[in-house]
Order: structure tokens, then C-alpha cells, then sequence
């Protein structure tokens, strides 16, 4: 009995089911992680307003952090799916264990900088002189859990890049519960305050780096990967993570200078810039799960050689992406009367919020293509082209950005501006893509 021929549509829904097995997973992590703030922000605010604003500005530093090393999951992933996709598992753990050791030296230098300077970084935000106090202490305390939350990271990278997203999914909910029954019981039932909410984080934080640790290790030795760490090695994962560094840190600029431009439109326009903010964060986190799928088999593709592949599920990613796009602009339109009151009652807040807020409804498919092309190109490896984009775009937003206020834009002209940084980033992610430079198979790049 002959095979039937592989056809154009049997050939998307091969990549649907891809695409959907590593993203689903990948979104419920995604989501999981910002429980832990909304946790111990629960827990806490009980305590007194100067304990939660404490832990507001040491979160703050920690999320900042955390997201400042992000790259060791991205170019992690990139490195170990090349490795599976070329069939060297053994290369593609010991290459994983390169990033968790980085992760290790990263987080202890970060431990040994971050812990004297605590009170320094506290009065940057300019805390208040009843606030201050918790925040320090919450911060020096959360900062011990700083190495194993860079090694969840990595580890997290290493899974992705093995096409696993269902165990940081199953170890990110554990890690939810842990946090939230030692937070209420070391803050409550302990009596430690503001303190046991930290502690409660820092062990449940280790618990998932264990938990982590145990699954890379136990692939180490099934396939008899060395777990020493490796000079050479490290150096090359660092090497890795410097151009996703500098884009990372360019996107965070672009939502600090927009933050800041909120500020100075007034305290109506910066309090509806953070509400829109807050649910541009939370369809971001949906389609940064396409954009992890596509870091994990956009790697594979090329490690196997296989570019005819690669260029199939990307475009298919990218419909995808504005398939993604179009639904959550439409969702956002619809249920704005539904989510908008549980964010504020200001009617002032309310009609500035509105029209800036139907200008991310509209740029959802745009933001669907950027997030897809950026997972797409980090798969690849090609972080030195996403460092240099980002770079680009951050110059064109900056001006247009703080030219809003001057030109008493408001904050929908704000946003406008947000819509072009993104239009830039697509503009630039689109241009590499079809240009076909980014595709260089084998195991490595």
C-alpha cells in the first residue's frame, strides 16, 4: 500500500498541532508567573498600605531583574533545539547545562551587587519614609532567591529547546501553590510580616529550580551528558545572550520612555497608561506563547538541516500570529465594558482610557507578526540582527515620544507612538525574514 503524497494542507496541520503542543503550555507558565506578585500583593496588602507599596517597589526591582535575563531562556532555547534537531541529544542537555551554569555565576554576582546596594535601589523610586522600610527588607531577602530564578530560567530554555512546555507549565503551577500557602502561612500564621511573604517566595523559587535541576540531570545521565561546567561553553552561552540583552533592555527603555510620558500628561493620563498597559502585558503573554513555540521549532528545523521546513512552519506561525492578532483586538473591543470598571470608576479615567485603548485593539495584528517574527529569528540564533532592529527602533520611538507632550497629543497620541514602534519592529523583523539571511542550519550557527 502506497504512502499518499504529503499535501500543502496536511503539511499546516502538521504544524498546527506543533504549534499548538508547545504553545498552550508555554501560555499557562507565561501566566503563572505574575501570579506570585498578585499573591503576595494579596497576602500583604492585609498587612497596611506602607507594607504593600514596600513590596510594589521591590517587586518592581525583582521583575526588572528578572526580565533584564530573560535571554537565558531564549537563547537557550535556540541552542539546545538546534542540537535536537541535528538528533545529538547528549550535545543538545550539555549545551543546556552550559546555560544553567551561567545562570548560577550570573545570580550570585547579582546577589553579591544587589544586596549592600538594597536601600540605594529602594530610594531610586523614590519610596516613602513609612514605605521604605518594608520594601528593603522585602528586597533583601528576595534577592537570595535571584540564582534560582535565573536557573529556572535557563532550565526553562533548555525544556523549550527539547520541545517539552509541559513541565515548566506542571512545575510554574506548583510553584503558584507553594508560594501562596507559604506566604499566608509564614506572613499570618508565622507572624513574620512583610517577611514571610519573601521567604515564602525565595523557598518556593527554589523548590522550582530544584524541581528542574532534577528533570535536566536525570536527561544528563539517560544520556550520559557531562554536568561539570564547562569554561569554553559558558563563555559561548554568554557570548549568546549579549545581543538578546541589549534588545531586551532596548524594549525596556521603550516602555520606560513611554511610562515616563504618561507621567507628564498628568495623573488621569498616567493612571489609564498603566490600566492599558496592564492588558497590553496580558496579550503579550498570549502571543509570546506562539513566539516560544516558534524559538523551539524553528531551532529543530534548522539543526536537522531541514530549511524548507523551517520556511513552511514560519509562515505558518505568522498567520498564526494574525489570526492571534485580529481575535484579541476584536475581544478587546467587545469586552472593554466589562473590564474597564474593574480597573477604575473615574469617569475622567474612563474617556481618556477609551480611544487610546481602541488604538491597541487596532495595532493586536501588527503586534501579533512582531511577536511571531521575534520568536522566529531568536530560533535561529540570529540575535545580533534582533539587537540592531531593536536598537533602530528604539531611536525612531524615543523622539516621536517625547515630542507628545509638546504637541499636547495626549495620551492616545502616546499610544499612537506605541503603535509605530511596532510598526518599525515589523517592518524591520519582515525585511530580515524574507531576505532569507537568517536561515543557517546544522547544530550549530
Amino acid at each position: 500500500m502506497t504512502q499518499a503524497p504529503a499535501t500543502p494542507k496536511n503539511g499546516r496541520r502538521r504544524h498546527d498541532r506543533e504549534i499548538i503542543a508547545l504553545a498552550v503550555p508555554a501560555f499557562g507558565a507565561l501566566v503563572a508567573e505574575p501570579l506570585f506578585v498578585m499573591v503576595d500583593s494579596a497576602v500583604v496588602g492585609h498587612l497596611g498600605t506602607p507594607q504593600l507599596a514596600g513590596l510594589g517597589i521591590a517587586a518592581a526591582l525583582l521583575m526588572t531583574a528578572v526580565s533584564v535575563f530573560v535571554f537565558l531562556a531564549y537563547a537557550t532555547t535556540a541552542a539546545v533545539a538546534r542540537r535536537v534537531g541535528a538528533g545529538d541529544l547528549p550535545a543538545a542537555i550539555r549545551q543546556g547545562m552550559d546555560g544553567i551554569w551561567l545562570a548560577l555565576l550570573l545570580g550570585a554576582a547579582v546577589v553579591a551587587l544587589a544586596m549592600p546596594t538594597a536601600p540605594w535601589l529602594v530610594d531610586i523610586f523614590g519610596a516613602s519614609d513609612t514605605a521604605t522600610p518594608y520594601a528593603i527588607t522585602y528586597l533583601r531577602i528576595s534577592i537570595l532567591g535571584i540564582p534560582a530564578m535565573l536557573v529556572v530560567l535557563a532550565a526553562t530554555g533548555v525544556l523549550r529547546g527539547l520541545q517539552d512546555t509541559r513541565t515548566p507549565l506542571y512545575v510554574a503551577i506548583a510553584g503558584f501553590t507553594a508560594n501562596a500557602v507559604l506566604s499566608v502561612t509564614l506572613v499570618h500564621g508565622a507572624g513574620l510580616g512583610i517577611a514571610g511573604s519573601a521567604w515564602g517566595t525565595v523557598i518556593a523559587q527554589a523548590g522550582m529550580a530544584a524541581a528542574y535541576l532534577v528533570v535536566v540531570i536525570r536527561g544528563a545521565r539517560k544520556h550520559g551528558a557531562s554536568l561539570r561546567p564547562d569554561a569554553a561553553g559558558i563563555r559561548a552561552s554568554a557570548r549568546a545572550g549579549v545581543p538578546l540583552l541589549i534588545r531586551t533592555l532596548s524594549l525596556r527603555a521603550v516602555l520606560m520612555i513611554a511610562t515616563a510620558v504618561a507621567a507628564r500628561l498628568g495623573d488621569v493620563d498616567i493612571a489609564a497608561h498603566q490600566i492599558i498597559l496592564s492588558l497590553w502585558s496580558l496579550t503579550a503573554f498570549a502571543l509570546d506563547a506562539i513566539a516560544i513555540a516558534g524559538q523551539a521549532i524553528i531551532g529543530r528545523y534548522l539543526g536537522a538541516d531541514d530549511e524548507k521546513g523551517a520556511r513552511e512552519a514560519c509562515r505558518r506561525m505568522v498567520e498564526w500570529g494574525i489570526g492571534c492578532g485580529i481575535v484579541l483586538g476584536v475581544l478587546i473591543v467587545l469586552a472593554r465594558p466589562l473590564f474597564i470598571p474593574l480597573f477604575t470608576s473615574d469617569p475622567s479615567v474612563k474617556d481618556t482610557l477609551l480611544p487610546a485603548l481602541l488604538v491597541v485593539a487596532v495595532s493586536q495584528p501588527i503586534a501579533g507578526v512582531v511577536f511571531v517574527l521575534d520568536g522566529v529569528l531568536m530560533g535561529a540564533g540570529d540575535g545580533r540582527y534582533l539587537a540592531w532592529a531593536m536598537l533602530v527602533t528604539l531611536a525612531v520611538f524615543a523622539p516621536v515620544a517625547l515630542l507628545v507632550p509638546s504637541l499636547d497629543g495626549g495620551l492616545t497620541a502616546l499610544w499612537w507612538a506605541m503603535t509605530l514602534m511596532m510598526a518599525v519592529r515589523l517592518i524591520t523583523l519582515w525585511v530580515r525574514t524574507r531576505s532569507g539571511r537568517w536561515i543557517v542550519t546544522g547544530a550549530t550557527r
